[in-house]
């Protein structure tokens, strides 16, 4: 009997401390879960701080290889850009060679006994304005001593030395350059000087105006033809004022040329057709 009593009790116990381990593993497996849950609420705005951190930055090296690209778009843009510049600046100088040229026909058939020689300045005199110059053509192109020398615009002076290669050009606003000439609308004739004070101006002076001559500011003066330097016809400049000498009744005036001595960079040089031909013959004859 008491053996009966002693193994309900045991069962009972062993009944009771499976129930006791049940309960505490249920127990513990609830605080594990609510730790976990704990710990991952806590987290959570860390982890979307983390997410967002990630877009940031993975859209940041996006913007970078967008910025990357557009400026080595953008250099290339400048390249092509500077190229287009540099077509545009060679159209424009052909445009205006092609303007020049054309005008200097339009001189050229106006003087059918000269021979027209393009010629570039190498060097000249030291100061802003082209007293005298040195030009790349000389007596094996053909070119002599007292060719007169033009642009598109007008009469630019003369040649005044040469050699095989080379030639020096005085001009019209030289101290040392007298040109015979006349006023475009009564034919009076005159004569155009350098002066050592008008030089340094671009300008020249008119003298041998006589007290009957009609002579006002913006008279245009030419060549005459006289003296077997200059053809005749050639724009020399325009009136710009005109003076009188002292105590004396005689006027004379300022010209303003019609070239711009300034800027200057190639002429063409006048050589008589028959100087052209006798230098061909020379050198035909020496061969």
């Amino acid at each position: 009997m008491r053996f009966v009593k002693n193994k309900h009790f045991i069962l009972l116990t062993v009944t009771v401390a499976i129930l006791i381990i049940i309960g505490l593993s249920a127990r513990k497996n609830s605080k594990i879960n609510t730790v976990s849950n704990v710990v991952t609420v806590a987290l959570s705005p860390f982890q979307e701080f983390i997410n967002y951190l990630g877009d940031r930055v993975e859209g940041a090296a996006k913007y970078f290889q967008d910025i990357e690209a557009l400026s080595q778009e953008n250099e290339a843009l400048k390249v092509r850009i500077s190229e287009l510049e540099k077509e545009v600046k060679e159209l424009s100088d052909y445009r205006e060679k092609n303007k020049e040229l054309k005008e200097a026909l339009n001189i050229k058939d106006q003087f059918s006994d000269v021979e027209f020689l393009g010629a570039n300045i190498i060097a000249k005199d030291m100061g802003n304005w082209f007293h005298t110059f040195t030009i790349d053509r000389g007596i094996a192109d053909g070119v002599t001593v007292d060719s007169a020398v033009i642009t598109k615009d007008g009469l630019v002076g003369r040649v005044i030395s040469t050699d095989l290669f080379t030639s020096k050009v005085i001009t019209i606003i030289d101290e040392d350059s007298t040109v015979s000439a006349r006023v475009s609308k009564t034919r009076d004739l005159v004569f155009v000087k350098g002066d050592l004070q008008l030089k340094n101006q671009g300008l020249c002076r008119l003298d041998n105006i006589f007290p009957d001559m009609d002579i006002a500011v913006g008279d245009t003066i030419e060549t005459s033809g006289l003296g077997g330097i200059y053809p005749k016809g050639i724009i020399i400049g325009k009136v710009k004022e005109v003076r009188r000498k002292t105590n004396d009744l005689n006027r004379y005036a300022i010209i303003e040329p019609a070239v711009d001595f300034k800027r200057l960079e190639e002429v063409f040089v006048l050589e008589s057709k028959n100087n052209k031909d006798n230098y061909e013959k020379v050198g035909e004859d020496n061969k």
